[in-house]
């Protein structure tokens, strides 16, 4: 169902206009495409249906294969008529509708007779859809007439024919290249948007060829290009050429001096263009950078928005990397603080903080005051950032930029703004000590108010760590009392802990802290009193003034090394009786998937048993082999591979460890035959094809009982920081001994037995991890072009889009960014956008562009920026490679 478009009128402002094409249906809409089977066709009312069909289409209506080749030949009808209005819309109907290979050639003559008509919309909009439902068989037999027209006098038919070059090179691109001088002669025409067209088309035959993209750039750059469109085309080639080359300086001189030259150009597009491309270029020095921070600094008070935006936002980004060369700019976009469009003084306000010095820091406070209550809270959050960026560049400064972060706390604002700003208040009190007693009363004042249970809870954990440190500890204590009282069950349990810490940390606060806890013993909900029973029995004694157990401390305040899944399921188990549950009693280590959840088709792990949750705990269990100990940092830990089928006698699956110069495969084997143990279980593994793997050690199983989960580790070296892959041969080793089941007590003697595993890989995608970021768009332009690798790759038939989409995200390991993992049904073309960090702790962003060669063949354009290139060039081997 259509929205309707609601427009506001000056004089009307109360009433409301709606769509056209309000409640519009397919089914009436079909009924009314009869209309093309009339014999006195009426061309307004025939343009008029196919309007409706256009905007079905364009709102993501699908016909069925029935439906849409009625439309079709009903539409082909239309081409007896006239009136060039009607056949603009059969153009533009063809072109949406696509039809199959069996379908053209009803249409073929028809278009091919308006293509070497004399009315030129009729060539022009011919040659695009001829272009765009013809196949390459076709295309060979008209592309006598497409050279042509490339050079014809009339600009719309050159222009095209050029558009349709630039697409047909995605799919026929042998046929595209011999095109070249036809291409190359459209680039001198005196016709601005021919020129551009002929440009970007000779760029796209030629991109691949570096020595030829740089003669072009050579020949161009001495002046025969006077389209601005063409001119911006051609500073970004230079900037590329130059970027490729390596340096600003010697041979590549004279390109950087075409860029300098463009500074002077007439059109504001090309000026503008030409200081981004000096800006953004390598080991640009402040000499180079002045003359664009000049044209920048001027369009700073232009009158037109569009060019205060773009010069800032230029700005913005220098100011990171040379803000010294900024400072020249500060009068002029302060001046922009008031601007009436929000992005341009979002932008500005903070290139000011990052330029600015320590004396025009209140200055600008003052300013920001006035400015942050009109605008939205995504701009809000950039200037937090900012402030929380220039407070920790001048820590003397704290005071005032604490007490700006405090008043904007407490106005109104989302939960994403918000959560910033308490953020970075955390942030400046761990990192400037002064900043630590005026940063944590603030965070006192703001939970008083504070509408947000997990802000509230996560202050409440803050301030029962940093509180007890500080010279008075006493004054947190009514804020904290305050909580149990006006929150909900969830802030006042998460105020009850910090209590507890409070009166753990602070010998002369343990009365009253004793007082206010016995309070909590009446409240309403079962882990408020809960809690407070537990802390009141774990602090002891009678509340008087005596020094904390040291295990006490522990308890509060230390590490919580126990895996989730193993005390859950302990307490499961316990039985009431006289002794009380011993946490000491639950396994540290951390167990195998049940079998049930093993064995169910399709259920993926979720909550406290899904793998990502306890990769602190794996660190954890591994920090306890002293073989491991000298292994790094772990960079990532697999989710478990089953090497045994289900039903079968001893399960196994294996967790991969991966470490920058070590990978350590963690055995999870379980014993499902009641009467036998297992002892001196061991994995021995066959690394004869992992050439560059060798063995370190190898930790075997003690014993293993009946439905009780262990774990044996093999650990191997590898090259450091590099990817490497292998194929590993596992095969199970044991001890077997008889138990009795009336007893329960195993047979001394055992007998050695084996059992073959499954076959284990390390994959390129075991080195990437998958991280997300909330912004795809922002994430890429902030990573820049500078370690940028681009290259096509052939992936052949598929079943669908779908298909090899997922095939390319599991090679590559990396995390789907903003819903692009899932392909539109009937698709031809897709984007997918990728994040992660690859080992040695290193941002990767992917961009992944697949499109249909045919019927089922699929292409692919993989573009990827990372921080370091050896990175990028090893996701694209990885795709060559897979």
């Amino acid at each position: 169902m259509a929205q309707p478009l609601v427009k506001k009128d000056d004089d009307r402002d109360d009433e409301a206009e709606y769509s056209p094409f309000l409640g519009l249906e397919k089914g009436s809409v079909l009924q009314e495409a009869r209309v093309f089977n009339d014999p006195q066709l009426d061309a307004r009312r025939c343009s008029q249906v196919i309007t409706k069909l256009l905007y079905l289409l364009n709102q993501g209506e699908t016909f069925t294969k029935v439906e849409a080749t009625e439309v079709f030949f009903a539409v082909t009808k239309l081409f007896q008529s006239k009136d060039m209005g009607l056949r603009r819309m059969v153009y533009l109907m063809i072109k949406e509708i696509s039809p199959s290979a069996d379908e053209v050639i009803i249409v073929t003559s028809s278009l091919m007779k308006d293509m070497n008509s004399k009315i030129d919309m009729y060539r022009a909009n011919a040659i695009r859809v001829l272009c765009r439902i013809t196949d390459g068989t076709l295309l060979s037999q008209i592309e006598r007439y497409l050279k042509q027209a490339i050079v014809d006098k009339n600009p719309v038919v050159a222009s095209a024919a050029l558009v349709s070059g630039i697409h047909l090179l995605q799919t026929n691109p042998e046929i595209v290249k011999r095109w070249s001088n036809e291409v190359q002669e459209a680039v001198q025409s005196r016709a601005a948007l021919v020129q551009f067209h002929a440009l970007g088309l000779l760029h796209q035959i030629r991109q691949n060829d570096r020595l030829a993209v740089s003669k072009l750039v050579t020949s161009l750059t001495r002046g025969t290009v006077r389209s601005p469109l063409a001119q911006c085309l051609l500073i970004r080639y230079t900037s590329q050429v130059i970027h490729e080359s390596g340096n600003t300086q010697s041979g590549e001189r004279p390109f950087y001096d075409y860029l300098e030259s463009c500074l002077r150009h007439k059109s504001d597009m090309v000026i503008f263009e030409a200081a981004r491309a000096i800006t953004e270029l390598n080991g640009v020095t402040s000499r180079e950078l002045t003359p664009a921070i000049t044209v920048l600094q001027l369009f700073l008070s232009s009158t037109k928005p569009v060019l205060r935006f773009a010069a800032v936002r230029t700005l913005n980004k220098v100011a990171m990397t040379h803000p010294m060369a900024v400072t020249n700019c500060n009068i002029d976009m302060e001046s922009l603080i008031s601007d009436q469009n929000r992005s341009i003084a979002t932008l500005a306000i903070t290139t000011l903080l990052k330029t600015g010095n320590e004396s025009s820091v209140d200055r600008l406070m003052k300013q920001i005051t006035n400015f942050m209550s009109d605008i939205a809270d995504e701009f809000k959050i950039v200037v937090v950032e900012a402030i929380r960026s220039l407070c920790l560049k001048f820590p003397l400064k704290y005071r005032s930029l604490m007490n700006f972060l405090s008043n904007i706390l407490r106005e109104e604002g989302g939960f994403d703004y918000k959560k910033a700003i308490v953020d970075s208040i955390v942030i400046l009190i761990r990192d400037i000590p002064d900043a630590k007693e005026v940063g944590l009363l603030h965070l006192c004042e703001f939970i008083e108010d504070c509408e947000f249970t997990y802000l509230s809870t996560q202050i409440l954990h803050f301030l029962g760590i940093e509180g007890p440190k500080t010279s008075d500890p006493s004054k947190y204590i009514r804020y904290i009392y305050n909580r149990v009282h006006l929150e909900n069950a969830i802030v006042r349990a998460s105020a009850v802990s910090t209590l507890a810490k409070f009166g753990a940390a602070v010998d002369v606060l343990k009365p009253r802290i004793f007082v206010l806890l016995r309070r909590c013993l009446f409240d309403s909900d079962d882990e408020v009193r809960d809690r407070a029973t537990l802390y009141l029995d774990t602090l002891g004694g009678d509340g008087s003034v005596v020094e904390t157990d040291k295990d006490v401390k522990d308890f509060l305040f230390g590490p919580f090394d126990i895996p989730l899944v193993n005390l859950e399921t302990s307490l499961k188990n316990y039985e009431p009786s006289e002794e009380g549950f011993d946490i000491n009693s639950v396994p540290k280590e951390v167990k195998s998937q049940p079998l049930a959840e093993k064995k169910a088709p399709g259920k993926k792990p979720t909550g406290l048993g899904a793998p990502p949750s306890t990769a602190d705990a794996y660190e954890r269990m591994l920090s306890t082999i002293s073989e491991c100990a000298n292994f790094g940092k772990l960079f990532k830990s697999s989710a478990p591979v089953e090497l045994t089928e289900a039903e079968t006698e001893y399960a196994v699956n294996v967790i991969k460890h991966i470490f920058d110069r070590h990978v350590v495969f963690q055995y999870n084997c379980t014993n499902t035959i009641p009467e036998q143990l297992l002892e001196h279980v061991i994995v021995t593994v066959d690394a004869s094809d992992a050439d560059e793997f060798s063995e370190v050690f190898s930790k075997p199983l003690r014993s293993l009982p009946y439905d009780s989960p262990g774990q044996t580790f093999v650990a191997f070296e590898k090259p450091e920081g590099v990817p490497t892959v292998g194929k590993f041969s596992n095969i199970l080793k044991f001890i077997v001994k008889e138990v009795d089941p009336t007893t329960g007590e195993a047979e001394d003697d055992g007998v050695e037995d084996e059992y073959q595993l499954e076959d284990l890989e390390i994959v390129a995608a075991d080195y990437v991890l998958k991280v997300g970021v909330s912004n795809f768009r922002n994430a890429w332009e902030s990573l820049g072009p500078d370690f940028e690798r681009v290259d096509e790759y052939g992936l052949g038939p598929r079943e669908s889009l779908a298909e090899a989409v997922n095939t390319v995200i599991n090679l590559l390991g990396l995390e789907p960014c903003e819903g692009t993992e899932e392909v539109p049904p009937n698709s031809r073309s897709h984007t997918c956008l990728l994040s992660g960090v690859f080992i040695g702790n290193v941002k990767v962003l992917v961009r992944l562009s697949f499109g249909l060669d045919g019927p089922k063949d699929v292409a692919m354009k993989l573009s990827v920026r990372s921080e370091d290139e050896t990175v990028s060039d090893a996701i694209h081997e990885i795709v060559a490679s897979g």
